[in-house]
C-alpha cells in the first residue's frame, strides 16, 4: 500500500480530532468562502464549491453557516479576504512537503511556517523545487464494509466509478481509494452515492509521484510530528508530503 493512501487514512482520522478541536470548522469555512470568491455562489455550476459544500455539511458544520461564508465570498457579505499561498519545504528524511495556505497576512503566515520548518528538523524550499515530485488528483474513500451491507467488492466499485469518470482504484486498509481528475470528484463521488456504496471522504489533493521510504520508528516520528504541528497552524488548510511508511512501523508510530 503506498505511503499517499496510508496518508489519507489517516488524514480521515485526524479529521475526527480535529472537529473535535473545532478547528475543522474554520477551516472548512475559509474554503467554503474563497471557493464562492473564485468561481461563484452557485454549487450547480462551481464543482470546488460543491465539494467544500458537501464536505462541510458532512462535518456538521450549520447551514446557516455554510450560506454566510457563500456570502462573504461573493461579496454579499462583507468580512476578511482571504488569499490562497502555497508553501514547499523538506521535512527530516528529506520528505518533500507542500504547504496550502488561507491567509489574511501572508508575511505573518510565511514566517510562521519557516519557523516551524526550521524548528523540527526541516527547511523551506524555493517555490517547485518540490511541487513537480506531486500531481493534483480527487480521491474518494469508500468503506470497505458497508453498514449493514457486508464487504464491498472491489469489482463493483470499479464499473460504477470507471463509469462516471474515475482513473483507478486501489486498496487502502479498510477502504477503497477511487483517484480521479481533480474536476471530476463531485460527479464520481455523486455515482459512488447513488450506487448505495458508502464514501467517507472526496477531496482534490495532492498525491506524490515519488516517494521517500521511512522504514524506521524514530525517523517516521520526526515527519508525523512535523506535519501535526504545519495541519496545527489555523491559516493551514492541507499539507502534503511524499513519504512512504511500511505498515509495522506506522502501526508503531500510531501506537
Amino acid at each position: 500500500m503506498s505511503g499517499h493512501s496510508k496518508w489519507a487514512t489517516i488524514k480521515h482520522k485526524k479529521g475526527a480530532a480535529d472537529k473535535a478541536r473545532g478547528k475543522l470548522f474554520a477551516k472548512l469555512i475559509r474554503q467554503v468562502e474563497v471557493a464562492a470568491r473564485e468561481g461563484g455562489g452557485d454549487p450547480d455550476s462551481n464543482p470546488t464549491l460543491r465539494t467544500m459544500f458537501q464536505k462541510a455539511r458532512e462535518a456538521s458544520v450549520p447551514l446557516d453557516t455554510i450560506e454566510r461564508a457563500i456570502k462573504r465570498g461573493t461579496g454579499e457579505l462583507e468580512g476578511v479576504r482571504y488569499e490562497q499561498v502555497s508553501y514547499e519545504g523538506y521535512a527530516p528524511s528529506g520528505v518533500a512537503v507542500i504547504v496550502e495556505c488561507l491567509t489574511d497576512n501572508r508575511n505573518r503566515t510565511g514566517a510562521d511556517i519557516r519557523s516551524t520548518f526550521s524548528k523540527n528538523g526541516g527547511s523551506m524550499a524555493e517555490p517547485g523545487a518540490v511541487s513537480w515530485q506531486f500531481e493534483r488528483k480527487g480521491v474518494i474513500l469508500v468503506a470497505k464494509t458497508g453498514p449493514g451491507s457486508g464487504p464491498i467488492a472491489e469489482d463493483d466499485l470499479m464499473l460504477v466509478a470507471l463509469d462516471a469518470g474515475a482513473e483507478d482504484i486501489t486498496d487502502a486498509g479498510d477502504h477503497w481509494q477511487v483517484t480521479t481528475p481533480p474536476s471530476e470528484v463531485a460527479t464520481v463521488r455523486a455515482a459512488v452515492d447513488e450506487a448505495g456504496f458508502p464514501v467517507d471522504s472526496a477531496e482534490a489533493t495532492m498525491l506524490a509521484t515519488t516517494t521517500v521510504a521511512l522504514d524506521n520508528e524514530a525517523g517516521a516520528k520526526k515527519v508525523l510530528h512535523l506535519v501535526d504541528l504545519l495541519e496545527d497552524h489555523d491559516d493551514v488548510q492541507n499539507v502534503y508530503a511524499n513519504f512512504d511508511i511500511p505498515d509495522s512501523v506506522l502501526e508503531m508510530v500510531e501506537a
